[in-house]
């Protein structure tokens, strides 16, 4: 029986990353996600927002890119696959989660390089317009694939 384990989610960053390193290296990032959903209330019929708090996990050079990117409020897309987690407390109790396992992360909204120790981030001094230009770091936006072509039903115009 086939299975499929895909997520998808849109929404804003509640706390700043939490990057953390493997014993070997590995870079971790911890983030929440708050998902917003419009809900019509049957009793009073107004409509009302509701946030759906889901824990992500991202692995490897996009955690990087995550810590010293996003901050509280960011709006992201993750692409990822549902984990479930089984723990003991130090109490003996039984306890689970389910979280999300970053396949890919993208950065919707501005971004900005995260200052030292502070949280907000810092802005930049005014310099010449040629001087700023040869100054900012070149980001790379996340790869999207491009559309699919455009189906042709008319087969009369096909070069073969």
């Amino acid at each position: 029986m086939a299975s499929l384990n895909k997520v998808v989610l849109l929404g804003n960053i509640t706390r700043d990353p939490e990057l953390k390193r493997t014993p070997s290296g590995v870079a971790i990032a911890r983030l929440r996600l708050a998902v917003n959903e419009n809900v019509r209330d049957r009793q009073t019929g107004q409509t009302k927002e509701v946030a759906c708090y889901v824990d992500v996990t991202v692995w490897e050079r996009q955690a990087e890119a995550c810590g010293q990117f996003l901050q509280k409020g960011s709006q992201i897309i993750v692409d990822g696959k549902l984990v479930y987690e089984e723990w003991k407390t130090p109490g003996g109790e039984s306890r689970s989660r389910l979280s999300v396992r970053a396949d890919r992360v993208q950065f919707l909204n501005g971004t900005r390089q995260r200052a030292g120790q502070g949280d907000a981030p810092q802005p930049a001094a005014p310099q010449p317009a040629g001087a700023q230009a040869a100054q900012q770091p070149v980001q790379a936006a996340p790869a999207v694939p491009p559309p699919p072509p455009a189906v042709n039903d008319d087969d009369e115009n096909l070069p073969f």
